[in-house]
């Protein structure tokens, strides 16, 4: 079942001299419960794919179809309600309310959109990440592996149709780097969740389902064999 189809997007900053295009012609889709990653020197285009198909951005050309609905298509309002809905993300820097504790942080989407947190769902997730002792200590109280674990949390919470991690373990050791994908690869298979995941780092694609490498604007599909892709 598909669940991303980006095609032929395009996005172009500036005019004349001072244009950039910063996606050129970029198609491709990933299928329910593929956990993709995309890697590329930093200023190639990654962070801007991402930002186009979470609908943070708008493109200059093209469509992003996510389960058979057109985000640029959509008005404004209707766009922002089904990124709500329907797109989690994971960014580098966290992004926890510092006042909210772990759980609250967790169900937060959940309150934004007036909806009455699964209890069940809740324990589940805490339990997978390993969270369930640190429910209620707030991001101060928590290292940074588990500040991450929560904004993992916090994203599954939904159960929306695709997760966009960006450098997810951007600040975080090479232990907690590694318990964070496994947590996301977790996370993919047991809900069969899809994840697109930016990645500055190689050696975290190893058990990814496919690698995508973006240069200069153009992506690639490198396959599901990021060993010797990436060599």
């Amino acid at each position: 079942m598909e669940i991303l189809r980006v095609q032929n997007l395009c996005k172009t900053y500036g005019k004349g001299e001072a244009e950039v295009n910063a996606l050129k012609n970029v198609s491709f889709s990933l299928e329910k419960g593929e956990f993709a990653a995309v890697v590329g020197e930093s200023g190639s285009g990654k962070s801007t794919l991402l930002n186009c198909i979470g609908a943070l951005d708008m493109p200059t050309s093209g469509s992003v179809l996510i389960d058979g609905q057109d985000l640029f298509s959509m008005k404004e309002e209707e766009r922002t309600i089904f990124r709500r809905r329907n797109i989690g993300f994971v960014f580098q820097s966290f992004q926890l309310v510092p006042e909210l504790d772990v759980e609250q942080n967790i169900i937060f989407p959940l309150l934004l959109d007036y909806r009455r947190p699964d209890r069940e769902k809740v324990e589940e997730i805490l339990s997978l990440l390993g969270l369930t002792e640190r429910r209620h200590h707030l991001p101060g109280q928590l290292s940074g592996g588990q500040q991450q674990r929560t904004a993992i949390g916090r994203a599954l919470i939904t159960q929306p149709k695709l997760i966009l991690a960006d450098e997810p373990t951007g600040n975080l050791d090479s232990k907690n780097s590694r318990d964070v994908i496994d947590l996301l690869m977790n996370a993919s298979r047991r809900f069969r969740q899809t994840i697109l995941m930016i990645t500055h780092n190689h050696n975290l694609t190893a058990s990814v389902d496919r690698v995508f490498r973006v240069s200069d604007g153009v992506v690639t599909d490198l396959g599901g064999t990021a060993d010797e892709t990436l060599s």
